[in-house]
């Protein structure tokens, strides 16, 4: 599936000497399974949630219990507190999340195949991801863990740009 994405986001932050959090809800601990696949995953994965309820989002991940009743759990912003939360929970350096609608029924209004992920950085800086998918659940599920993969690669490597800038003095 995604080996290869989980494999390099893993590499990448070993050696830069960080780790790595997980909070799922549609994936359902996908992403979690796919990263702990990879030998020698354990130096920097820290753990993960399934926080499938959108009382454990609110209880355990700290996502405001106003957005969800507003919003319902399928939103941009929910996922970066998902994100956030996780991140601050299991004290790593980064947080992935996803949070969606899987199918087969539409969920919080929101159409099947509809996919947020966060990814939360050190500094407490989040960047979000919104998915319009197609295909049947185990589709937009597998589909929605390479994306969030592949969304904190993005992330790790914009980061290490952005630090080796800060430190060379410049562009």
């Amino acid at each position: 599936m995604t080996g290869g994405a989980a494999a390099t986001v893993l590499g990448l932050l070993a050696a830069r000497g960080e780790s790595l959090a997980v909070a799922e809800s549609l994936t359902g601990g996908m992403i979690a399974a796919e990263l702990t696949s990879v030998p020698g995953a354990s130096r920097v994965f820290r753990g993960s949630v399934t926080a499938y309820a959108s009382e454990v989002k609110r209880s355990v991940l700290g996502v405001d219990g106003a957005l969800l009743a507003e919003r319902g759990a399928v939103d941009a912003e929910v996922a970066r507190q998902m994100a956030a939360g996780v991140r601050r929970l299991l004290g790593a350096d980064w947080g992935v999340s996803t949070t969606g609608v899987a199918g087969p029924d539409p969920q919080d209004g929101q159409p099947v195949g509809t996919v947020h992920v966060a990814v939360a950085g050190p500094g407490g800086t989040t960047s979000g991801l919104r998915l319009g998918l197609d295909g049947d659940r185990a589709g937009i599920r597998s589909e929605s863990v390479q994306a969030a993969l592949e969304r904190l690669l993005g992330e790790l490597i914009e980061n290490e740009r952005t630090q080796d800038t800060e430190q060379n003095g410049g562009s």
